[in-house]
């Protein structure tokens, strides 16, 4: 296991130098981020990137992620200029020796909470999902970190449109000709897909939801049988629906050998689809985290994990969910797990 750390470049507030001082930190996600979506990533910028990184004693583990084009994922004529880019940018990647590339088929908006900075009883404060406020919420004006916000409203409201003729089944079928159409690319990129799942992983706003948990996660890596199309396991947003067991799903993924990344974050269900992210001890929240690192420990699991979103914490401000403290609070909390599970099937497997 790899211990990596989501940063966002020189303007991030929180410096590698002050990452690299985590114990146990290996590597670093992030991406590029003044490129429009649907644009070829020069080769340059994403070297740049890497030896900015490696300069710092960590390395570039994980782009975290190469955005899909909406005319892809609505499946217009156009969409096969944009998979073009798509593929000539993971060639770029390749050639540069990243070994994975997280990304969604998430419809218009990425991960939607209700509130951003909810207080929580022992002073901190998170993210937030009430079901109740989200269908509240009129998503065409609607604007959250990680969100696309190159649309006009003009634009926003066109394609909420849009998506009143697709349906589940569309947006599979729009999936499949992306999986298909990119992924013998990847494979002689050598870099390794990972689809993040839904998040929260069921509809809202009446837009299509897919990657929502196990059953969607066996029908995609049937769309390619290849390791080379395989997922973000991101506990967090499946655990999100009471319907989903998150270690179950981890292990039944790490069986077949298509979990290219993890995302480490603990939530607390709140009733019905309502749910805090709390700190990543198990006991604050509804998943077992020691469960999900033990999976990993008995699959012999080499790929990169991140601690995801944290709470702000002694006073820190910054972006919402991607603070320092409460992340590096996990990422220790994740090795110390790590290690005991280590040592613990070492000692079983001397007996």
């Amino acid at each position: 296991m790899e211990m990596t750390f989501r940063w966002y470049g020189e303007s991030d507030p929180i410096s590698l130098d002050y990452i690299r001082q985590i114990p146990g930190m290996k590597g670093i996600v992030s991406a590029i981020y003044d490129i429009p979506v649907g644009e070829v990533w020069p080769l340059e910028k994403i070297q740049a990137l890497k030896s900015s990184i490696e300069a710092k004693g960590l390395e570039l583990s994980v782009i975290e992620s190469v955005p899909v084009h909406e005319d892809i994922k609505t499946g217009k004529p156009t969409r096969d200029k944009y998979i073009e880019n798509y593929k000539t940018t993971l060639k770029n990647l390749g050639e540069v020796g990243i070994p994975v590339v997280c990304y969604n088929f998430m419809p218009v908006f990425d991960w939607t909470r209700s509130d951003l900075a909810f207080l929580l009883s022992d002073g901190s404060n998170a993210l937030i999902f009430d079901e109740e406020q989200v269908n509240k919420m009129d998503p065409r004006t609607l604007s959250l970190p990680g969100w696309d916000e190159s649309y006009t409203s003009e634009e926003m409201n066109n394609l909420m449109d849009e998506y009143k003729s697709i349906d589940d089944e569309k947006l599979w079928e729009n999936l499949e000709y992306f999986i298909k159409a990119i992924m013998s690319t990847a494979e002689t990129a050598g870099v390794k897909m990972a689809i993040h799942p839904d998040d929260p992983p069921y509809s809202i706003f009446g837009l299509p939801r897919i990657i929502t948990g196990q059953a969607a996660l066996d029908r995609f890596i049937k769309l390619y049988d290849s390791e080379y199309n395989g997922v973000t396991l991101c506990v967090g947003s499946f655990a999100s629906d009471p319907k989903n067991d998150a270690v179950a799903i981890l292990g039944s993924m790490l069986e077949k050998n298509r979990v290219n990344f993890v995302h480490a974050r603990n939530v607390k269900l709140m009733g019905g689809k309502s749910f805090q992210e709390s700190a990543h001890l198990s006991e604050k929240g509804s998943i077992d985290m020691y469960r999900v690192v033990k999976a990993l420990s008995d699959h012999n699991f080499t790929g990169a994990i991140r601690p995801d979103h944290g709470r702000m914490i002694w006073g820190e401000t910054g972006k919402p969910g991607y603070g320092l403290f409460d992340r590096a609070l996990g990422a220790t909390y994740l090795n110390g797990l790590w290690e005991a599970a280590q040592k613990s099937k070492a000692d079983a497997e001397t007996k």
